[in-house]
């Protein structure tokens, strides 16, 4: 089934705006109080909040994870409306800051957010006023909860959604496909059937957390490594720490194809 989905994706043109809200690892860069030397960078690119992208099409916009940088995300990049949140798993670089939804709740009502239901449990117990059935707290935010499946792909706004499942050490995360853009983040180990779902996608963005490996992230070897197993027509490293390098030097000895994305960058399918 999944199959179908995808050829009928291909046969559409995406027409999807998309902007890297956030590239950088749990902490960001700079890492409070480190003198390392990306974190003392100048360049602009090198400065990257917790990972965040939002992808648009006509008049819809969704994010997928909202980390602990949302509010500072959106008011660089403001958006009328926000249809939707996407999260990858519940840790708090990619959650924390579901509080922010709030200026959106209080214009639209209820934010749809989209998730495995592990990741409801996790966000119940840690933002539980935003989840609370009776006598919410005046001016908390309030979400529709839509849970998602690794193998059931769903629509959201005239788009199909493919969830790609892989895995954060043992930890179940999803990327997602939309149209011609696969976006995972915070992967270690994928099989050969989540891969099929991706092929030959025309955007990639994968993780790529640093040169050493790590035992729950790809490094830079291995994120290529699987690049070259999806080849897409363009590809784009994220969630990125100040252990990578600067990004004017790691950019220059990427493969053809292959870029570092930083915070701001803006991609037009």
């Amino acid at each position: 089934m999944v199959s179908n989905y995808i050829i009928n994706l291909r046969q559409k043109k995406s027409g999807l705006r998309i902007i890297f809200l956030g590239t950088g690892t749990s902490q960001g860069i700079p890492v409070i109080g480190s003198d390392h030397p990306v974190c003392l960078s100048s360049d602009p690119r090198d400065k990257r909040l917790r990972v965040s992208v939002l992808v648009s099409w006509e008049s819809y916009n969704y994010v997928i994870d909202c980390g602990p940088d949302f509010r500072q995300q959106l008011l660089r990049h403001p958006i009328p409306r926000l249809d939707g949140i996407l999260f990858t798993h519940e840790h708090a670089d990619h959650t924390a800051g579901i509080d922010d939804i709030r200026p959106f709740f209080f214009r639209q009502g209820d934010i749809p957010v989209y998730a495995l239901k592990r990741v409801q449990v996790s966000l119940k117990q840690r933002f539980d006023y935003i989840f609370a059935d009776e006598e919410r707290y005046p001016g908390a935010p309030a979400i529709a909860y839509h849970e998602i499946q690794a193998d059931e792909p769903f629509s959201l706004s005239g788009k199909m959604v493919v969830p790609v499942e892989g895995f954060h050490n043992r930890l179940q995360v999803l990327g997602f496909r939309i149209g011609d853009f696969a976006y995972l983040t915070d992967i270690k180990t994928i099989s050969d059937k989540e891969i099929a779902k991706i092929k030959e996608v025309k955007v990639l963005c994968v993780n790529a957390l640093r040169i050493e490996p790590h035992h729950s992230h790809f490094n830079l070897d291995e994120a290529l490594n699987f690049i070259d197993q999806v080849k897409p027509e363009q590809a784009y490293l994220t969630h990125i720490s100040h252990h990578l390098g600067f990004h004017a030097e790691v950019e220059k000895e990427l493969p053809p194809g292959v870029h570092l994305a930083y915070d701001n960058l803006e991609l037009n399918l």
